[in-house]
Formats: C-alpha cells, structure tokens, sequence
C-alpha cells in the first residue's frame, strides 16, 4: 500500500468528531449483510422468511393456524396470519406503540424471556425491524378487538401513527405486513416462487397441524399456487424425502417427550439408497452444520441397533459391532427440537451448542426406538441386515482406498495417464477442464493454455453414484481418475487443502446427452466432495449452439434467443450461413478456445449450494437419478415451463 500527502492528513484530522453514529435503522441499511446474509436473491428471499417465522412463532404458541403469502405485480410482498396480532397498545419503556417498537428498534420483541413466547426462532428480535429497514415501503395492518390498525413506512421511517382504519368481526385476530424490497439495497428484486415453496412446505412439515398458502400473482396467464399442510407433521416430511426412493419397510420410526424442558421430536426411514440424509431443525431453524442434538441422535441409534442386534442374535459374537456409518446408509431422519434458550455457534445458527439438548434427544430416540423394535421386529432385522452388508462394502472399499494409496507412494503422484496436467503448480492459477469423450478432449488439449489449464478426457457415461455404494465407486475407473487428480480424497478422506485446481469445469455438449453426463458428475460431487460446490469450485462450461457466418464475419449463439437477436441485427436472409453445433467435437481447437476455453471470452456457470434448501437438493437429486420413473416424470412435467430458462 502506498502513502500520499493526502492520506497521511486524513490520518491525522482522524477524531473524535470523526466516529460515526449511525442512529436506529440507518445501522441496517449501511450493512445489511451483517443481519440478512447479502444483498443477493438469498438475502432477499430472507425478508420473507423472517416475516413468515414471526407468524410461525406465533402458532408454535399455540394461536396461529394459518399463514397466506402473496407475491403481488411488482414483486410487493404480503404476509398475513390469524394469530393474536401485534399488540396495539403504548410500550411505556419506549413511548410508542408496541407495534412501531416492533419495526422501528432492533433488539425488540417478545422473544427475550417476557413471556410473550416460550420457544422462537427468530432470536434477536432483529426480523420485523430489519425488513423495514431494507424496504423502499411497508405496511402493518393488525386485526385486534374488532378494529382494524395500520401504520406505513419507508425505509425504515415511520410515514403515519398507527390508526384505526375500520372495524372487523370481533372474533378475527392477525396481522399482516406487506412490503417492497428495497431497489437500491437489492442486487435484484425478484423473487423466485419455487424458492419460496421449498422453505414454505419446509415450515409447514415442522409446525403439525399449520396451514401455509402461497400464491404468485405477477403473471396473470400462469397464476402458481401451492397449499402446504400436514396433520403428520415431520413424518410426512420423511415420506416426502423418501418419495424418490424405495422404502425398506413400511413403518416410520417416531419419537417424542419432553426431557429437561427441550421437545424431542424425531422420525427416520430407511430406504434402499447408499446415502444419509438426516436434517437437524432448532426452533424450526436448520441446523447444516449439526450440533449436540445430531450427536445425541447419532448415539442413541449406534447404541440402540447394536444393543439389539446382540440380543437377537443378528450380530455374531465374532462380528465388530456396527459402526453409526453403517447403521446411517439409506436413512433418512429429521430432528426437530424445540427449546426454551438456544445457544448457536455463530450469528448464522448453523449448529447448535445446548448440552441439554445431547442428553434429551439420546434419551427420547433410545427408549422410543427400543420400544419400536420390540414391536417390530421385522424392521430391526431388516436395519441390521442392511448395516451388516454396509460394513461388508465398507471394508471393500477401504481395501481398495489403501491399494489405491500404496500405488501411489510407489508411483510418487501417480496422476492419470490420460490427464494433460498443466505446468503451473499454484493450486491458486490452474484449472481442470472435465470433458466429455475423446474427439472432445483432442480439441481441448490442443486448444488450452498449457501453463494453467488441465485437461481430462472422460469416456462415455460416468457411474450413477446414486445407485452404488462405495466400493464400487472405488472400483470405477472414470471416477478413480477425478479423485487421484482432483487431490482431495472423497468422503472421510476428503482434504480441500490438497485441491490441486482452484477451478474445476465440467465442459460437455450442449444436447439431453450432455446434461446426463453434467449431472452424474455434479451427482458424485455432491454426495462425496460437497465441500468443493460449498466453496465455490465448481463449474459448468457453456458452449455456444450456433456459429453465424455472414460476409466473413462470425457470431456465436449460446441460446436461442441470442440467436435471434443477432439475425435481428445482421439480418435475415440466405447470405447467412448458420451452422448448429452438436457437440463439442464439432469445433476446431481455435473455436474451442475462442468460445469456451479464453478466460477473457468464455461463459462459465458457477454451482452453487443453499444449505438452508438441503433437503429439496437431495430430493432433486434423487428424483432424477434415483430408480423410479414416476417421481421423475412429475417433476420433469412440473417444470416443463420453465425449461426455456434453463442454462443446461
């Protein structure tokens, strides 16, 4: 860093007269990362989760039982529910009424041991205030004693007084708050519907018995709705996640009680699949991360499932007990827990701390799974017999990790022979191109830039990693040759500080083919090296569809729309030649590089991953590469409106 004349005097005027204080809401609005996350579609989408988990709190309590969410022309937000309704009246601390204490001071609520609710989710009592904050307006309406209130806002500043504007039937309570994202804070204000619909269900399967209503009114000829409500609670949520897979049996273990003042509510399946899939929620927030309530849960069904497989005589005496990997394969389970004082580590609540929590789901998930095994025993010799062929397959696959391993130190780095490595050695300035087919890889490897770009040619289809336990994942050659040069190791071996490329790009045709190919690749990414889409590693080269020639001079299409909107330009008529590209062994290794390889040109698609929507990834995954067609097809047809919009 250099010094100039000019900053070395803003060093010393810097004063007292020089700290800023930023008063009420102008905090929010000068860094508004530091409460929603970011600015991006994920911070937006926030907004209204926040509203909603106000509304949900209000129905753990036991006053709420439905919420309507209405996206209105012009992406205004309105969310209403039939709890109590914000309380109308004079908070005598504050001077104001305690509705504009709620969405003018952060740090206000009912949420801080006043008894307003014992459990919450929303715990600093930032949620209401901060919406304000970031919307160019909003509105409250509270129904209350037969009157309706309303008080506006914009940004953040109070407009009007809370005022009666009508009166309504006596017996209708609720509130509702409808608002505009801020323009100037957002990257965008567009909300996406089926993002919505995932968190929605999501809070619907964790609160029994609530009803939520979502409704998108901005395109008229394509009005979207969905009505979530499940009497069945969280077992149902394990029906929906399991409804790609096949169930090993028919019965949905459930567990419930109160220890120590925490509400355990636990239910698990398993299914015929090779993954685990369990999905902690505190106060109906996800916890990605785990925390003490995962690790009672993990230890109450490992001691459980051995303790009765010893007793019945399904575990020898000369077999190992069964480790809680094997028991987890093909599980599916949700922990939902709800407490009085959470403690998260961290302001993103990603894994919970309360030791009391450890101790009160192990003892809820023992005596209740002892229970459901005696009464079935069927089920408990069907879980034991598939932990047993896990370990079996366990074994293998550790057999050929550590062949795998002694290759190595006797090959020194022992890369694949068909990889062309790049000669640069900063993981930081190197890429890998995964390519499709050999014709491709050809191209490719003359096209490159030698320094920093790797090249490794795949042949055909890789293995459906969805259908196949470890050991044959080990076994498969395609597969070997992405882990030896990715560096990493997979699973329990993974490392990301080994990570040989900064960026790996998975580059296949632009055809049904093609997309197959991306998504087996970005299938085995997922289930065994998420931590490289967490962290952004991960990414899908776009080649274009169609080359324009006219008057010697040459366009490149990477859509339809782009390609007609370059006819538009040029014209249309015979003296174009346009030539659509079928796969990427059509291009020369000039065009290659020119349209999909020049770090100046190129178009890349980064893979990215919201934890916060963890379960519906791994239903989307299922669905499309799991066995059964039925779940498939639904969902192919449910977004066959939007296949013009997709990027693959």
């Amino acid at each position: 860093m250099s010094l100039n004349k000019d900053s070395l005097q803003v060093e010393q005027d810097y004063g007292a007269d020089q700290i800023q204080i930023l008063e009420g809401l102008e905090a929010v609005r000068k860094r508004p990362g530091m409460y929603i996350g970011s600015t991006s579609g994920r911070g937006l989408h926030h907004l209204v989760y926040e509203i909603v988990d106000n509304s949900v709190d209000e129905a753990i309590a036991g006053f709420c039982h439905n919420i309507d969410v209405i996206i209105y022309p012009g992406d205004v937000i309105s969310v209403s529910d039939d709890g109590r309704g914000i309380p109308v009246g004079i908070n005598h601390k504050a001077g104001l009424s305690a509705v504009e204490v709620v969405f003018t001071i952060l740090h206000a609520g009912g949420k801080f041991g006043g008894g307003g609710y014992k459990v919450s989710g929303g715990l600093h009592g930032v949620g209401a205030s901060v919406v304000n904050a970031l919307s160019s307006w909003l509105e409250v309406k509270v129904y209350s004693g037969g009157k309706v209130y309303q008080q506006k806002y914009e940004r953040g500043h109070k407009v009007t007084d809370l005022t009666v504007i009508g009166e309504c039937d006596p017996e209708k309570t609720g509130t509702t708050v409808t608002f505009l994202p801020d323009d100037t804070i957002f990257e965008e204000v567009k909300f996406d519907f089926d993002v919505l619909k995932t968190r929605l269900r999501e809070t619907a399967f964790l609160t029994k018995g609530l009803r939520i209503y979502l409704k998108d009114l901005r395109n008229e000829e394509h009005i979207r709705e969905r009505n979530f409500h499940y009497e069945g609670g969280i077992k149902e949520f394990v029906e929906y996640l399991n409804n790609s897979k096949k169930a090993l049996y028919n019965n949905i273990v459930y567990c419930d009680g109160v220890v120590n003042n925490v509400v355990v509510e636990v239910a698990m399946q398993h299914n015929d699949s090779f993954q685990e899939n369990t999905y902690g929620f505190v106060n109906n927030i996800l916890t990605p991360e785990g925390g003490t309530h995962i690790v009672g849960f993990r230890n109450a069904l490992t001691k459980t499932l051995n303790e009765y497989g010893r007793k019945n005589k399904l575990l020898r005496d000369s077999e190992p007990n069964l480790s809680g990997e094997d028991i987890r394969e093909g599980l599916t389970a949700i922990i939902s827990i709800k407490i009085e004082d959470p403690q998260f580590e961290g302001q993103t609540k990603q894994k919970l701390g309360n030791t009391e929590a450890r101790g009160a789901v192990d003892s809820i998930v023992s005596r209740g799974l002892e229970q459901f095994l005696e009464e079935n025993p069927q089920v408990g010799k069907i879980i034991i017999e598939k932990s047993v062929l896990s370990q079996r397959a366990r074994e293998a696959a550790r057999k050929a990790r550590d062949l795998t391993r002694r290759k190595s130190a006797l090959d020194g780095l022992s890369l694949p022979g068909k990889l062309a490595d790049c000669t640069d050695k900063d993981p930081k300035n190197c890429e890998i191109y995964i390519v499709e087919g050999d014709s491709a890889g050809g191209s490719a490897k003359t096209a490159r830039d030698r320094a920093t770009q790797a090249i490794l040619p795949l042949r055909g289809k890789i293995l459906n990693v969805e259908k196949a336990r470890l050991d044959r994942i080990y076994g498969n050659e395609e597969i070997r040759s992405m882990i030896t040069a990715f560096g990493t190791g997979i699973h329990e071996d993974f490392d990301i500080t080994k990570l040989r490329y900064d960026k790996i790009i998975i580059m296949t045709d632009a055809d049904v083919d093609g997309a197959h190919i991306a998504t087996l690749m970005l299938t085995f990414l997922y289930r065994f090296m998420p931590e490289l889409i967490k962290q952004g590693h991960v990414y899908l080269a776009k080649p274009p569809l169609y080359k324009i020639e006219r008057n010697r001079k040459e366009w490149y299409a990477y859509s339809d729309d782009e390609l007609n909107n370059i006819l538009a330009e040029i014209g249309r008529d015979n003296s174009n030649k346009i030539q659509r590209y079928k796969g990427l062994g059509e291009m020369d290794a000039d065009q290659l590089w020119e349209t999909t390889m020049d770090p100046e040109k190129r178009v890349l698609l980064r893979v990215v991953m919201n934890e916060d929507e963890a379960s519906e990834i791994d239903v989307t995954f299922t669905t499309l590469m799991g066995d059964k067609v039925e779940p498939r097809r639904e969902f192919i047809e449910e977004h066959a409106m939007d296949v013009k919009n997709l990027d693959i």
